[in-house]
């Protein structure tokens, strides 16, 4: 099996499982900046609802570039890590966001006291990120997710990181939109 197919497969039921994901920007000074957020996967590309003036959005607009980290580092530490392009979406979050992802978060919502109204009005700004390279990361075991059957998303994932990945080059610098 081709091994790039096989990482995207592994990050593809990760990214459907997880129920956060770490973000990792660069700030406009070139330091890191590492968050665990929110998200939604509909098999292309990741969803992130964000307030409109978060450090992460300013990076974004220097720097569409970035990287996320899922999984847990359990015994086999089956996690993954991915490289992307985000975009700051025009849509508000009320419009953007799908609706799996009010519903994947609201016991997490209901238990800090935050209505699907407030969370919406908050968190108004969505970043799309599309997936450019996906990097599992395991240890010495053979990671159970590994060694799963392949559905139609992840052939459907990997035909569109191929296409992102083919617009994106080096000498053609990315910007994302307001």
């Amino acid at each position: 099996m081709d091994r790039s197919i096989d990482a995207a497969a592994r990050v593809a039921r990760l990214l459907d499982a997880e129920p956060v994901v770490w973000l990792s920007t660069v700030r406009p000074d070139g330091t890191p900046h590492v968050i665990p957020i929110w998200f939604s996967w509909d098999g292309e590309s990741i969803l992130i609802a964000s307030k409109p003036h978060a450090r992460k959005v300013a990076n974004l607009r220097a720097n569409p570039r970035v990287m996320l980290a899922l999984g847990e580092p359990d015994d086999d530490f089956d996690v993954g890590l991915l490289e992307g392009v985000a975009e700051v979406l025009d849509a508000p979050a009320a419009e953007a966001l799908p609706a799996s992802h009010m519903r994947k978060y609201r016991t997490q919502m209901a238990a800090i006291g935050l209505t699907r109204e407030e969370f919406l009005a908050t968190y108004s700004l969505v970043i799309r990120v599309r997936p450019t390279r996906f990097l599992p990361w395991h240890g010495r075991s053979v990671p159970a997710s590994a060694t799963a059957g392949w559905t139609r998303a992840d052939r459907r994932l990997q035909a569109a990181v191929r296409r992102v990945a083919a617009s994106v080059s080096p000498s053609r610098p990315v910007t994302a939109t307001s």
